[in-house]
């Protein structure tokens, strides 16, 4: 089969890591498998030793220009299925598929990775009349799209994947000695982008409240976003400075997750969590809120302790919990290993992408009585 991948986002997270896993998982097996990606993107970059990359994005959600330039690709590469990755990819996909005049229309499948609703102007309700299936990456998220009036039936759960042997090899780094920190202090750790739903600003609450008890551990957060500056004015205002380190985005970032005694993850909202489920691989005991698809990865009690979002108190009394009962939390890693090989290896992950292509390719698409997308 011929599939194109649009993934539209010049940053690296979670979502792109998917797409790559997918796009190399389904040329493993054999099928064509191009990819169209912001020509500045970390995405494109990575991928760019393969073939099928085409480096395009749109300026804006409703660029005409961009759109015009993917029609000619999809003539050219004739895909049995169109899948885009975000919702700007949606949009993309959904204006080139109209410019396609009398061509053959490849089936449109959407990918969902956020539990945020669908927005309900008319260009969204247009462009999702032609999504043909949607692939939610947690059950919490399809719940989300279903109440937001998508076709139930169009609408399948795929949890996300990772290459878990790859991660669980990956050397760990003496983050004590990178870091300049307190030789044998425990280290709490989180990986996320600085935006408002990854919820770093009750992190930082918690990490107060854990220094009243355990002056001697160390939080250490991971990413880069909006958030750094207001970030960096609670950890002063708190008095943390020594404690609480924003280490920015790096490229080892697992090699630095091994060295962590905590795994912490603090969203307000979240898909389902590929920082979590790399943490897992790596057996590190996890801390995360019940927020969002969190709960179908970790298991309370078993890989980790889950807590309420949006509180600070619960994070760090979960946190002082784990840290005081080392046996537990190796326990608690052994378990999260073994159910991250279980349940989300990104080959699961791509046969049943590939499900969901097989079951739309077949049929007549929503695109080919698509009218002109509104003009407003």
């Amino acid at each position: 089969m011929i599939t194109l991948h649009i993934d539209t986002a010049r940053s690296w997270r979670g979502g792109q890591s998917q797409v790559l896993h997918t796009v190399l998982g389904l040329r493993e097996q054999g099928h064509r498998a191009a990819l169209v990606a912001h020509p500045q993107g970390e995405l494109a970059r990575r991928a760019a030793e393969g073939t099928d990359v085409y480096r395009l994005a749109p300026a804006h959600e409703v660029d005409f220009g961009a759109a015009f330039r993917l029609a000619r690709v999809l003539k050219d590469v004739q895909p049995a299925v169109v899948h885009a990755h975000d919702p700007h990819a949606v949009s993309f996909a959904a204006m080139a598929l109209s410019l396609m005049g009398r061509a053959p229309r490849p089936a449109l499948v959407a990918a969902r990775r956020v539990d945020f609703h669908l927005k309900r102007n008319a260009f969204s309700r247009w462009k999702y009349s032609l999504v043909d299936a949607m692939i939610a990456s947690s059950e919490a998220i399809r719940g989300i799209v279903i109440t937001d009036g998508f076709p139930a039936e169009r609408v399948i759960t795929v949890h996300e994947g990772i290459d878990v042997d790859r991660v669980a090899a990956q050397p760990p780094i003496d983050l004590h000695k990178e870091l300049w920190l307190p030789g044998g202090s425990p280290i709490v750790g989180n990986v996320a982008a600085l935006v408002p739903h990854k919820g770093q600003r009750y992190l930082i609450d918690a990490a107060a409240l854990v220094f009243r008890e355990r002056p001697d551990v160390q939080f250490l957060v991971f990413g880069e976003g909006e958030l750094r500056k207001p970030l960096q004015y609670q950890i002063r205002h708190l008095g943390l400075e020594r404690h609480v380190q924003l280490v920015g985005f790096r490229t080892d970032v697992l090699s630095c997750v091994r060295g962590f005694d905590v795994f912490v993850l603090s969203s307000v909202t979240e898909g389902l969590g590929t920082s979590l489920l790399d943490a897992m691989a790596l057996a590190r005991p996890v801390v995360a809120t019940t927020a969002g698809g969190i709960p179908e990865v970790a298991e309370d009690g078993v890989t980790g302790l889950l807590v309420p979002p949006q509180h600070g108190g619960p994070l760090a009394e979960a946190i002082l919990a784990l840290l005081a009962d080392p046996p537990r939390r190796r326990q608690m890693g052994e378990a999260g290993l073994a159910r991250v090989r279980a349940r989300f290896t990104a080959r699961r992950m791509v046969e049943e992408t590939m499900i969901v292509y097989e079951r739309v390719a077949g049929r007549p698409h929503a695109s080919d009585t698509a009218s002109p997308p509104p003009s407003s």
